[in-house]
């Protein structure tokens, strides 16, 4: 990708004094100048239609308009910016409307716990409550799942070639089929997938030579992020909360990303109607600010003071855009936006597929899709689909970035482009990401066949 010789002082400098493990600015090279809503706009100039949007944490967009003015409140009203977990006012009112958006049955019998300021924090913090609560010795996970960078985190997680040479991770994790439909881990398909999943898990727990001792918790996502956005079947999430109910099992539901109005409801285990034991949150909580909470069933608040503390947990300004957040998105019924821009994304989308073979799946919940690349000219699986071209994907990605949209990928090869726009992306706004992304998939398949 080209960049102007104006930017190239920049990039340079980072990419000479930045550590390696950068990643975003090999995708996009470009020194942000501004950002409002949907749209960022480099130091050139040049405007992008942003579909990254913080990898999910920008619920409203870049500096919308109640995000700012909080943050100009806090620093008005001399609130202080850094109270470990000691209370003030306004920590107690976020407290309170987080718990007042949680389903019913959860509203009046749920803890909270502030954790450091990312997402892998907060699921570190599960583990150690389920931990002492269960006195369980195995943590269940998923194929394909993702839940953060540190140590036991990555443990947790599917991807490889991030874990492959680290040693000592958090042990006794243990790895479950999750219901990929498209590329079913038992090469079945045709709805099946979940069922035998489910069957499976529920099978593993009840065999006294499973070889898996006794589990304190399972994690899941219903939505897999990193994974390529893949939802979970909503009979599926039924069949789990069932399985771990009965056997005392807790169940830990990774929101980290999929919370917060992302799938069209508050919490994406909503769609299921189930209720977890442990919900887990960050990302879009924060309203653009570093955020993690873990809430919990009160039985399980076993831990003893201090069991999981964090410098940055009484992060005001977090807790200030948060709130002020939360609150939009329930005076301004964003998540009917959700259900309707989700609406136009996967017709748009729909249509696509029909139009290129190179286009396999098209899949996700709300404003969470994942739009799987494939070569035409390779083999298929057993379940008739071609495999995955990760390069055609970074094509895409490259032909977006160029047409001015900044979208990611992710999933299995890096084959599946991922849109998480804003929640208040506009039905203008929509067709206009639409626009751009199906020009440049044209463009990338016109480059691949041309090879």
């Amino acid at each position: 990708m080209s960049v102007t010789t104006a930017q190239n002082k920049y990039l340079k400098l980072q990419g000479e004094k930045e550590s390696n493990a950068q990643s975003y600015p090999r995708h996009f090279p470009l020194v942000i100048q501004k950002a409002k809503g949907i749209f960022i706009t480099d130091t050139e100039g040049q405007s992008y239609y942003d579909c990254l949007a913080g990898a999910g944490t920008l619920a409203l967009g870049h500096n919308h308009d109640v995000v700012v003015e909080a943050i100009g409140d806090v620093l008005a009203k001399q609130i202080p910016l850094h109270t470990l977990d000691l209370a003030t006012p306004l920590k107690l009112e976020f407290m309170q409307e987080i718990f007042s958006m949680l389903p019913e049955p959860l509203r009046n019998t749920t803890k909270i716990q502030f954790c450091g300021p990312t997402g892998a924090d907060g699921v570190e913090a599960a583990i150690k409550l389920v931990k002492n609560a269960t006195k369980g010795k195995s943590i269940l996970a998923f194929q394909g799942g993702y839940h953060g960078s540190t140590q036991a985190t990555m443990a947790m997680s599917g991807n490889l070639s991030k874990k492959q040479h680290l040693q000592s991770l958090l042990p006794d994790v243990h790895f479950l089929p999750f219901p990929y439909e498209y590329r079913c881990p038992f090469g079945v398909g045709g709805g099946m997938t979940a069922k035998l999943s489910a069957q499976y898990i529920e099978n593993l727990l009840d065999d006294c030579e499973s070889g898996i001792a006794a589990p304190c918790g399972l994690i899941v996502e219903t939505v897999q992020g990193e994974g390529g956005a893949v939802p979970a079947a909503i009979e599926w999430l039924q069949e789990i909360r069932r399985i771990t109910a009965e056997r005392g099992i807790p169940l830990i539901i990774d929101e980290v990303q999929a919370g917060i109005g992302r799938t069209g409801m508050m919490f994406s285990f909503e769609h299921a109607g189930i209720i977890p034991d442990v919900i887990v949150c960050s990302k879009a909580i924060g309203g653009s600010l570093p955020m993690s909470v873990v809430i919990y069933k009160e039985e399980l608040d076993q831990w003893k003071p201090g069991a999981h503390t964090g410098t940055f947990r009484g992060n005001q300004l977090g807790m200030a855009t948060g709130l002020a957040t939360l609150k939009y998105i329930k005076q301004h019924n964003v998540l009917d936006n959700v259900k309707l821009r989700s609406g136009q994304f996967f017709e748009r989308l729909g249509r696509l597929k029909e139009k290129f073979a190179e286009v396999g799946d098209v899949r996700g919940r709300g404003l969470m899709i994942g739009v799987e690349m494939v070569n035409p000219n390779g083999r298929k699986d057993k379940l008739g689909h071609y495999e995955a071209s990760g390069e055609l994907a970074a094509f895409v990605q490259e032909r977006c970035f160029k047409n001015g949209l900044i979208i990611e990928v992710g999933g299995r090869r890096s084959a599946v482009m991922r849109f998480l726009p804003p929640l208040t992306i506009t039905e203008q706004e929509t067709g206009e990401v639409c626009r751009i992304f199906e020009q440049s998939v044209a463009e990338a398949v016109e480059m691949m066949r041309g090879k």
